[in-house]
């Protein structure tokens, strides 16, 4: 019987006490990768998990040309974006957040006393983190999404 050359090169299974803190960071947020190019040779992903203590919120910053996907598992996401962070959602356990390229915005732990816990993935193995000096609106404007796709 031959070995399989998928091994060591085929499916990875990394463990959630394994993240890696050694990633770009953001203040306010703890973000630790799972998947990206170092850990296991991903070329267009980079996915780890984004941790906002209560009451707490990140700075202002983009991602460059990356595109995001967070994935709220625990706790209450209040985004804020936009160039003096105008605008704002919210989102809860099993709700997704999409941040397009070079989007300025800021994640903030909408919960008094529970931690924010997410998934975040984004479009490329590197982590693309620029964090901004931003001058905040003081009263953001509330978006709701609107489903292209399937309107009423």
């Amino acid at each position: 019987m031959t070995q399989s050359k998928w091994k060591h090169d085929g499916v990875r299974v990394v463990p959630g006490d394994s993240l890696d803190a050694n990633t770009a960071q953001t203040p306010g947020m703890d973000r630790r990768a799972a998947i990206n190019y170092a850990r296991v040779g991903a070329q267009k992903l980079w996915v780890g998990t984004v941790h906002i203590h209560p009451n707490a919120k990140t700075g202002a910053h983009h991602h460059g040309p990356l595109e995001s996907v967070i994935y709220v598992v625990r706790g209450r996401a209040r985004m804020r974006w936009g160039e003096q962070l105008e605008f704002v959602a919210e989102a809860g356990p099993g709700d997704f957040i999409y941040v397009p390229p070079y989007v300025p915005h800021q994640e903030i732990n909408a919960s008094p006393n529970e931690e924010l816990e997410c998934v975040l993935v984004r479009s490329d193995g590197e982590a693309v983190v620029v964090n901004l000096d931003v001058e905040p609106v003081e009263r953001p404007e509330t978006v709701k999404w609107i489903d292209p796709i399937h309107k009423d």
